[in-house]
């Protein structure tokens, strides 16, 4: 078996709308450290994409991805500033992090 290459050092996996604070005050200490990190977006936490300081923090990250099911059901038809992905990139992202961090 091939080992993943390691994209993050964080993967933040958002599912909560409740999560923009903690994203963008995590991404920007990220930033400053030099520290990689990734976000995957699914439940109403897709919902932050639509908040100009999560759309800017994620900008920095290696990847962001939101869960296109979850995009469908919460934002409708709105063009998604981020890829979109399912579960099995989910998954891909937390084998290829050192460290997940549930907001």
């Amino acid at each position: 078996m091939e080992a993943q290459e390691l994209i993050a050092d964080l993967l933040f996996v958002v599912s909560t709308d409740r999560g923009a604070g903690p994203l963008a005050g995590l991404a920007d200490a990220c930033r400053r450290r030099g520290t990689r990190w990734a976000c995957f977006f699914t439940n109403d936490g897709v919902k932050l994409l639509a908040d100009d300081a999560v759309r800017s923090a994620t900008q920095g990250s290696a990847r962001a991805v939101a869960c296109e099911h979850s995009w469908a059901r919460f934002m409708g038809a709105a063009a998604c500033p981020v890829e979109l992905g399912s579960q099995t990139d989910h998954s891909a992202l937390v084998a290829c992090a050192a460290r997940v961090v549930a907001l």
